[in-house]
């Protein structure tokens, strides 16, 4: 299930201009895992997640992805380097003039020599990956917001990435979409083996899906604990870890 450090961030700093959103973050995550970021509104979650897509330098520190330093790389390598991720966005961040398999097939369009049918057997494939096997002719406008997240999800895969990021993945969904994507996600780890790096604040999504995680403090404006949400909820050191992985408990 886990395996070897995969991702490694190194006293990292991430924000905008001047001001650290969040400053001095180390943390490890290994081959395999579902790592959830966890935290308040506003506390640098989907900040320190741009600095990890690629989509935003970071202040100080450093990403290492299997050993190598992202942002210290060239801009070829890191190109090359985002193509092995994928990222599902938090509104699913489709194309509204393309339909479902338009929108699956626009990286493997970009990015490989493949043939339009085979482009077309993998779109298929991908679709049916996340349970939207036969919809491909829809438009996004069509189809719930569930389904929308699910062909977000559909198309991250599309490269067969090493690394898949997920922002906010059950935002907006009503509490039954939000567990069927949830588990959606953890039978993908199973089935494909990549790493999973989630952004969400989603107590119910946070238990269900989540090996290891990190909170980040909006108040100190770093990281205050990794591990198992499970554990933490009851055993971490700092009680607003635990008042967060309370929320709502009897």
């Amino acid at each position: 299930m886990s395996g070897s450090t995969q991702i490694r961030l190194e006293g990292l700093s991430v924000g905008y201009g001047a001001r650290a959103v969040q400053r001095d973050l180390d943390l490890e995550i290994r081959r395999g895992d579902i790592f959830v970021i966890m935290g308040g509104s506003g506390c640098g979650k989907s900040t320190l997640m741009r600095a990890m897509t690629g989509l935003l330098a970071p202040l100080a520190g450093r990403i290492l992805f299997d050993g190598e330093s992202f942002w210290d790389a060239s801009p070829a390598a890191r190109a090359r380097r985002i193509r092995r991720h994928g990222v599902m966005y938090q509104g699913g961040a489709l194309w509204s003039s393309m339909t479902l398999e338009e929108n699956v097939a626009l990286p493997l369009q970009q990015y490989t020599d493949l043939g339009p049918r085979q482009v077309r057997e993998l779109v298929d494939y991908k679709l049916a990956l996340v349970g939207l096997g036969g919809c491909g002719a829809l438009y996004p406008a069509e189809i719930s917001g569930g389904m929308r997240k699910r062909a977000g999800v559909a198309r991250a895969m599309a490269l067969d990435p090493e690394v898949l990021f997920f922002d906010e993945p059950s935002a907006g969904l009503d509490p039954l979409s939000a567990r069927l994507l949830d588990e959606l996600i953890v039978e993908l780890k199973h089935s494909l083996g990549a790493t999973m790096v989630v952004v969400t604040h989603d107590l119910a999504s946070i238990f269900a899906i989540a090996d290891e995680a990190v909170f980040l403090d909006a108040e100190r404006g770093t990281m205050l604990t990794t591990g198992d949400p499970r554990w933490l909820r009851d055993h971490a050191a700092d009680a607003r870890v635990r008042a967060f992985l309370r929320r709502g408990a009897a």
